[in-house]
């Protein structure tokens, strides 16, 4: 197999590339959830799609919710979670995209999947499974959750 040497229009191509990719990963900043009003702490990060998909880790969001999160290992990586909320009970398991809503099947738009051992899941799928309205800023980089009878004043505009 015969190499030809690095030209330095390769080497241009490169650096500029890296320093694009650096430059965007730099100013870019995390998304901010609220719920309530109040900013979920989690130690993984929502994560965002280029076609503006959401997923959140499961477990913090459902705790700031009030939510009790019970998991068992199945398969290997393909753990069993079962989240209860008042009346409300969400099945899923990690990398299917069937779960059940009290005992009713429910077709997931994407499977859950981990990110540095947390349980992420579609913004839609939770925002079904806990009655709670979501609403997703790009623009700002922040999800608001509202729960059904909780009013709260936004005190970030002051």
């Amino acid at each position: 197999m015969n190499y030809r040497p690095v030209t330095w229009q390769t080497v241009t191509l490169t650096a500029a590339s890296a320093l694009v990719a650096s430059a965007l990963l730099a100013f870019s900043r995390p998304v901010d959830v609220r719920i309530d009003g109040h900013t979920m702490e989690s130690d993984v990060a929502p994560v965002t799609t280029a076609s503006d998909n959401v997923f959140v880790p499961l477990r913090a969001f459902a705790s700031a919710l009030g939510a009790r999160v019970t998991v068992s290992e199945v398969r290997g990586d393909n753990d069993a979670v079962v989240v209860t909320r008042g009346e409300r009970t969400f099945a899923i398991r990690v990398g299917d995209r069937h779960a059940t809503l009290n005992g009713m099947p429910l077709t997931l738009s994407h499977e859950p999947f981990r990110v540095r051992g947390r349980i992420m899941i579609g913004l839609k799928a939770v925002a079904t499974a806990f009655d709670v309205r979501v609403h997703y800023d790009a623009r700002s980089a922040r999800i608001d959750v509202r729960t059904p009878g909780v009013v709260s004043i936004d005190t970030t505009t002051e």
